[in-house]
């Protein structure tokens, strides 16, 4: 790539913006990203979900436990994120 193609992209690069600030939240002083806390709480709904089906019996008889616990993970994830965000 040449420099006459290059400077233009690199100008229109400089000219774009990023995010002003990533949703975050204090806690104990330290600010932390709200994308952690979903990822945790995907992972905490996908273990008591697992939890459930085993309490249930639903452990025995439900096909692809794996990718049913994960889909609930991912999907409580998803929910604290657009709830916290508000979007």
């Amino acid at each position: 790539m040449t420099w006459r193609r290059a400077l233009p992209a690199a100008l229109l690069a400089c000219a774009l913006e990023g995010c002003g600030a990533a949703p975050s939240f204090s806690l104990v002083g330290a600010y932390f990203p709200v994308w952690l806390a979903s990822a945790l709480i995907g992972v905490l709904a996908a273990l008591v979900a697992r939890q459930l089906f085993v309490a249930t019996g639903l452990s025995a008889i439900l096909p692809f436990q794996l990718f049913v616990c994960a889909a609930i993970g991912t999907l409580a994830g998803i929910l604290v994120w657009l709830l916290w965000v508000g979007l």
